[in-house]
Parts: C-alpha cells; sequence; structure tokens
C-alpha cells in the first residue's frame, strides 16, 4: 500500500471525527498530527520530502513544528485576538452603534446600519465576540419598537460571518489564504492592479444590507435608545494601529517571514498590560482576559497544518485537482461553479478551516491546469467556503450563538425557519461576490 493512501485514509478519519464530535476536534486534530509525525519518523523520506540537512529521523519533527505550521499566522491570530477582546471590553463598539441609531431617519434604516456595522466590525473582531456585543443593542431595539427579534439577530450572525475573509486579520480561512498565497495585509485590497477579495466581499455585504433593508424598511419611526459609556477609546487606537501597521509592513520585503506575526503579537502584548496596569485588573482579571482567547482554535490549526501539509507532500492533493478538472472537461465557468457551490453547501454543514487548507492548493493547481490566474478559483472557494457558513443554523459559530440568545428571549428557532432566512441570504450574497469575482479576474 503506497504511504499516500494511508495518509489520506488518516485525514479522512480525522474530518469524519470532528464532523461527528466537534467538541473534540482538537483531539482528534492532534492525535493526526502526532500520528503522521511518528510515521515520518520511523519512515524517513516517505511522507515528507527528506534534503539531508539534519538527521533523518529528527527531520520529521523539525520539518512539521519549522515548516508546514505557519507560525507567523498564528501570531497575528494571537494578537489581534486579544485587541479584539480589549476592543469589546472598552464599549466603542455599542456607542458606535448608539450614534448611527441617532443619527438614522428610521428606526428600519438605523437597523441595517447596525449589520453593516456589525460586518465590519467582523473584519477584526472574531465573529462570535461580535454577535455577543451587538446582540443587547439589537435586542433593546427590537423592545422598544415592539418587532420579533429574530430576523436581527439572525442578521448580526450571518452579516459577521460574511465579512470574516474581507482582510488578513479577519478569520482564520483569511489568514489560512495569505500564508498559502503569499499575500500581504494590502493584497486583500489590490492585487496585481485589479480589486482583491477585500472588494468582492463587499459587494456581498452590500447586496446582504438591501436584503435586509426589505425586511426592516416598514419601520418608519425614529427610536432613542440608552447610550452606553465608553470605558476607554485606547483599544480603538490599538486596533487602528495594528490596520496601519500590517498595512505598512507589507511594503518591507525582507527574508524574515514573522515580521507581521511579531508586529500584532505585540501590539496584543501591550494591550494586555494596559488592561493589567493602567486599568488597575487583578491578576485573576488578567488571566481569565487570557485564557478565554479562543486557544482551541489555535491548537485545531497546529494539527491541521502538520494533516494536510502531509496529505499535500505526498501529491493527493494534484491528484484530486486532476480529477476535478476532468470533471468540469476543462470548462473554465464548470469549474468556477463547481468550486463555489461545493464550497458553499460544504461550508454549510461542515467548519470550513479544514477544508479551505485541503482544497486551496487544489484550487490553484487546478487553475494552472487551465492556464488562468489562480486567485479566480482560490477566491471562488474563499467566498463559498465563508458565506456558506451562513446556510444553516450550525454552519458557524455565530449561528449558534445567535439561535440561543433568540432561544433565552422566547424566541426559539428550528432548523427550517433559518433556512428561510439562510438560504435566500446566502445565494444572493454570493451571487453578488461571485459576479464581481469572474468579470475582475477571469
Amino acid at each position: 500500500m503506497e504511504m499516500k493512501w494511508f495518509v489520506l485514509a488518516l485525514a479522512v478519519v480525522m474530518y469524519l471525527l470532528v464532523i461527528i464530535v466537534q467538541d473534540k476536534k482538537v483531539w482528534f486534530t492532534s492525535i493526526a498530527a502526532l500520528a503522521v509525525i511518528i510515521l515520518a519518523f520511523f519512515m524517513p523520506g516517505r511522507i515528507f520530502p527528506y534534503n539531508g540537512s539534519i538527521n533523518k529521523y529528527f527531520y520529521a519533527v523539525f520539518h512539521a513544528f519549522g515548516t508546514l505550521i505557519n507560525w507567523n499566522v498564528l501570531m497575528i491570530y494571537i494578537g489581534s485576538m486579544a485587541i479584539a477582546a480589549l476592543f469589546i471590553y472598552s464599549k466603542v463598539p455599542a456607542r458606535i452603534a448608539d450614534l448611527l441609531v441617532d443619527s438614522s431617519p428610521s428606526t428600519g434604516i438605523a437597523i441595517v446600519l447596525i449589520l453593516a456595522m456589525t460586518g465590519i466590525i467582523s473584519i477584526f473582531v472574531e465573529n462570535v465576540a461580535t454577535v455577543l456585543v451587538m446582540a443587547p443593542i439589537a435586542l433593546a431595539l427590537c423592545r422598544k419598537v415592539k418587532i420579533n427579534p429574530t430576523y436581527f439577530m439572525v442578521g448580526l450572525a450571518v452579516m459577521s460571518n460574511l465579512e470574516g475573509t474581507a482582510t488578513l486579520v479577519g478569520d482564520p480561512p483569511s489568514m489560512i489564504f495569505a500564508s498559502y498565497a503569499g499575500y500581504t495585509f494590502n493584497d486583500f485590497f489590490i492585487h496585481s492592479g485589479r480589486a482583491s477579495i477585500f472588494f468582492i466581499v463587499q459587494t456581498g455585504m452590500i447586496a446582504g444590507c438591501l436584503f435586509f433593508y426589505a425586511f426592516f424598511a416598514r419601520q418608519k419611526g425614529k427610536t432613542e435608545v440608552a447610550k452606553e459609556k465608553v470605558v476607554s477609546y485606547f483599544p480603538a487606537v490599538l486596533l487602528l494601529v495594528m490596520i496601519f501597521g500590517l498595512a505598512a509592513v507589507s511594503f518591507i520585503h525582507t527574508d524574515f517571514g514573522y515580521l507581521s506575526g511579531l508586529y500584532v503579537a505585540l501590539l496584543g502584548f501591550t494591550g494586555i498590560l494596559w488592561y493589567r496596569f493602567v486599568q488597575h485588573k487583578t491578576r485573576n482579571d488578567t488571566w481569565t482576559l487570557v485564557k478565554e482567547l479562543d486557544w482551541e482554535t489555535i491548537a485545531f490549526l497546529i494539527g491541521i497544518f502538520i494533516v494536510i501539509g502531509a496529505v499535500s507532500e505526498t501529491g493527493l492533493l494534484r491528484d484530486f485537482a486532476s480529477f476535478l478538472a476532468r470533471i468540469t472537461g476543462g470548462s473554465i465557468l464548470a469549474g468556477f461553479v463547481l468550486i463555489l457551490v461545493v464550497s458553499v453547501i460544504i461550508s454549510g454543514f461542515v467548519d470550513n478551516v479544514p477544508y479551505i487548507i485541503v482544497m486551496l492548493p487544489v484550487a490553484q493547481v487546478l487553475a494552472a491546469q487551465m492556464n488562468l490566474m489562480p486567485e479566480l478559483y482560490m477566491f471562488a472557494l474563499l467566498i463559498g467556503s465563508c458565506l456558506g457558513g451562513n446556510l444553516t443554523p450550525f454552519g458557524a459559530s455565530a449561528n449558534i450563538v445567535a439561535m440561543g440568545i433568540l432561544k433565552k428571549e422566547g424566541y426559539p428557532m428550528k432548523f427550517t425557519g433559518w433556512l428561510r432566512i439562510g438560504a435566500p441570504f446566502t445565494a444572493i450574497t454570493t451571487f453578488a461576490a461571485a459576479l464581481l469575482l469572474w468579470f475582475v479576474w477571469r
């Protein structure tokens, strides 16, 4: 039996277990990664290509932790998570929402603006955290005008999911893409002289805002809400420094591959020190803040990087790309639609992080076989997998949180109820984004 088929079997079993028992997914990816390293240790050259630079037995560990795991991406994620947690603590997002309600001519427009703001915040803040910050504002507004909060809460979840891919710091999928494609922060806006993924996603957001305006346009009255008091503007400044700093770092050409990661991690550490000493928090308070960051996703990504790295290096992904090319018959449009639709459907039910890690090289190879710029298929993959999470109530963590809040408020929602909103929203936003992608990158 060829080693690549054994690695494939290991990856498939890992995926199935992750899907079936999601609360134990870190265990399954870690065990699978350890199995890959042990196999590579005892059979050097059979899984990882051995270059003879160091002892062949230690090469397996060195290659797995030094090459396959992208530490730059992980440092960006950790640092941005810390800054996002402090941004939420500062109450600045809630204050901005209050100002939007005050300045809007009607409640319906205020709701749509809050949904748009939710999307914008989620570019830089984890989606679940964004929903938790905006939910009290949404519920207070709904109580004030005596409307059912269901559409508003679902809107918070799907709009936060939609913007996750827009920038390098948005969500793990965008960081993984940046790692694979060698994209800098600025490349998410303009790449090769063309509008990049940020503007493509914004097309989807505009379509999403119009979709929700159709629901809330009849809310004509103007509403006043209680004003939130801002704790401090320092985390907002820190967030802006991170954004503009990453843009500046993009212009620095160096062989050191961890510059942006160290920069964001240092900013995150600065924020934690500010929280501890300037805000006069106890050690327990500070430890709680750090402990509640999404360390599970970090551990999950480490395992996935190693396993999918092994799958890639055995040649299985090239085989899969050739298979897809045969299915599409060499049709560029058929390949584009296939990647888009399959990504939407799969991400409606399965975590999109491992799916993206597997499919990015497949999309790139498939594009190369058709003599295309790889962005056409890789962006289609990103759009489909991130917007597809809006399709079902368990397609993204933010959806589950929104469902839980609605249940607590006395508005329990069934799977079919979510589909009535999620399915048309996903179809409309995906179509709008895909249309711009096709015309810009084809």
